[in-house]
């Protein structure tokens, strides 16, 4: 192996040396490759057109006074519709008696789940169905449920009364329709919608029939600017040509385009698929859905939702305008059923593919410098094996983490519930279980003594093991955005800035340890930007990295996405132990510290079990010798 002399003995670059590993020119000759994806995605962006009008074209029937008449009703006769309360069951007889009138018969879908830091509840989806000339449904959605803390006059009184209202003009003939749906309409009113979209979770994953589109309306007397909320549980987006139809009716009613998340904010809910909103669970099953509503990202605070606080105006105009998009739904035979991925920018799209093509692209730039770094350290016999299992032991650490993590969940020690949102409105989203934090830093301190005796530095490190160091930690960054690829390309915003700041950390081996930690820094900027989704857009603040942890503890991020976070982990604590000249090599046999007793009592049962097989074997030989 080259030699080459310790960090003190440092002087001006050689000819011919390793002082610049990264080939400047090959990494910014290989960003070229990103223009034609670039090209081919402006190609891409097209604009979607509305539905067509239903003809005969029917003026919305929607009584502002009646809606709004009907929301404070329910919001004074049952203020508390938390699951399990009397509320709730007062708020069930109420839907029931409200819909009667016109002829309809609500079902009863009795069902149970966990919520975190409340229990496990029995809950009940209500539902009244329009029979139509086609058994493809049409679902007509709000929550009925409140977190308990308000009176849930505009989340979501506001909505159900919408319900009842639209679902007056599909009465049943001998009660006066005014409309006979070509698709059978189902107007369904959620329960658990407040605590995670219990119910429409529910009913997405039991319903056996098709559904053309479902439109949930959450929230219509808020005073805030409509908007259209369109994330899945999955990087998925509803069909393009219902968003837009839904856009023009509101704007028809309003006098402006409803407002969305950003360009930004869309791409990270591509990268990360999350919402508060009930039309997530349809979305993530391939079911075109979109929610309605004038609150923001977060729903509406409950504390402050109470009767007299609702938008008679707001909610007369995104009522009709939700009935005037079932009347396009319901008369159109053209509309393309089922979801794709794509950025939504005013009236037009950028399609899904073309962004993930051009993120994959950018990959190459990295790929392409790291394996050449490989290639120069092959060329100067560095062997990077021991750099390699420096990493292996860091990764063995980071898994002990997230394994007793797990562990604890299992246990109890998390909040427990479904797979699905946490509402920020309860106590789950912010209460720390700071007992449950405590044991689980005393066992990662344990897993990080036991690791420490491999990772600590012994003796000078010389340039060419902290090369090594350097290129083990890119391979397997490179290894660890492959995977992202593999499960999810979007997710590569939070991977890409790494990539791109650590590829430089080998050329500022000899600079300031300042300017090395500040490009170490750059590097946390993707998942810094998943952090502040969460701790701005819904309002979470602090609390923002506990509410991810939890979601992860229950299941909603799953495990390959957490294995893929500890290996990133994992190099992040390779690369800044080279950064502050803290790094060393695997050392070899003649350099490890002798074993302690718990590894000596390891060794000896080690030993002792392959005697045994060697000599179950030896006696298995001889006896069909």
């Amino acid at each position: 192996m080259a030699a080459f002399p310790p960090r003190s003995a440092r002087g001006r670059p050689r000819p011919g040396s390793l002082e610049r590993p990264i080939n400047g020119r090959l990494y910014r000759g290989t960003w070229l490759l990103v223009g034609l994806p670039l090209l081919v995605l402006a190609f891409s962006i097209s604009k979607p057109g509305p539905l067509p009008p239903p003809v005969p074209a029917l003026p919305p029937s929607f009584d502002t006074t009646s809606a709004t008449g009907l929301a404070n009703e329910l919001s004074t006769l049952s203020p508390d519709r938390s699951p399990g309360s009397l509320g709730v069951r007062n708020a069930a007889r109420w839907f029931a008696s409200a819909l009667a009138p016109y002829g309809f018969r609500v079902q009863h879908d009795l069902f149970s789940a966990e919520i975190p830091s409340r229990g496990r509840f029995h809950l009940d989806n209500l539902s009244a169905v329009a029979p139509g000339r086609s058994p493809q449904a049409i679902v007509i959605t709000a929550h009925i449920d409140d977190t308990g803390t308000g009176a849930g006059a505009v989340d979501n009184a506001s909505g159900v009364a919408a319900l009842v209202e639209i679902a007056r003009s599909y009465a049943n003939p001998s009660h006066g329709a005014s409309v006979t749906p070509t698709h059978t309409l189902i107007f369904l009113a959620t329960d658990g919608g407040a605590f995670g979209g219990l119910g429409a979770d529910h009913f997405a994953r039991t319903y056996r029939g098709g559904i053309v589109a479902v439109v949930n309306l959450d929230a219509l007397a808020a005073r805030g600017p409509p908007r259209l909320v369109l994330t899945g549980s999955e990087p998925r987006s509803p069909a393009a040509e219902l968003v837009e139809t839904a856009a023009a009716r509101i704007a028809e009613q309003t006098g402006r385009r409803p407002e969305r998340a950003s360009l930004l904010g869309q791409l990270v809910d591509l990268a990360f698929p999350f919402s508060l909103y009930e039309q997530a669970p349809y979305v993530g099953r391939g079911i075109s859905a979109l929610t309605i509503t004038a609150a923001s990202e977060r729903p509406f605070p409950s504390a402050e939702d109470r009767p007299g606080k609702l938008d008679p105006v707001r909610l007369g105009q995104l009522g009709r305008a939700s009935q005037s998009l079932i009347a396009y739904i319901d008369a159109s035979s053209e509309f393309a059923q089922g979801t794709s991925s794509y950025l939504y920018l005013d009236a037009r799209i950028i399609h899904g593919w073309a962004i993930e093509l051009v993120l994959i692209t950018m990959l190459l730039p990295f790929l392409i410098v790291a394996v050449d770094l490989f290639a120069r350290c092959r060329r100067r016999h560095i062997s990077i094996a021991p750099a390699l299992r420096s990493y292996r032991s860091r990764l063995g650490f980071w898994l002990w983490v997230g394994g007793v993590f797990e562990l604890f969940s299992l246990l109890g020690v998390w909040p427990g519930g479904a797979a699905l949102p946490v509402s920020p409105e309860t106590p789950a989203a912010g209460s720390w279980p700071l007992l449950g934090l405590f044991l689980l830093v005393v066992l990662a301190c344990v897993g990080w003594i036991v690791a420490r005796d491999r990772l600590l530095p012994r003796r000078a490190v010389t340039e060419a093991e902290e090369l090594a160091g350097h290129t083990a930690a890119l391979l397997a960054l490179g290894v660890i955005a492959l995977l992202v690829v593999a499960t999810n390309p979007f997710a590569l915003i939070f991977v890409l800035p790494s990539l791109h700041a650590w590829l430089w950390l080998p050329q500022l081996r000899a600079r300031s340890a300042w300017l090395r930690v500040g490009v170490l820094a750059a590097g946390f900027l993707g998942p810094l930007l998943l952090l502040g989704s969460f701790a701005f857009r819904y309002g979470l603040g602090l609390d923002a990295p506990w509410y991810l942890a939890e979601l992860t503890s229950l299941g909603y991020v799953r495990l390959p996405a957490l294995v893929i976070a500890l290996s990133w982990l994992a190099v992040s604590g390779q690369l800044a132990a080279l950064a502050v000249s803290r790094y060393a090599p695997y050392p070899s046999a003649e350099e490890r510290p002798p074993r302690g007793p718990i590894r000596n009592v390891i060794r000896r049962l080690v030993l002792a079990e392959r005697s045994r097989k060697r000599a179950s074997e030896g006696a298995r030989q001889a006896l069909e010798g």
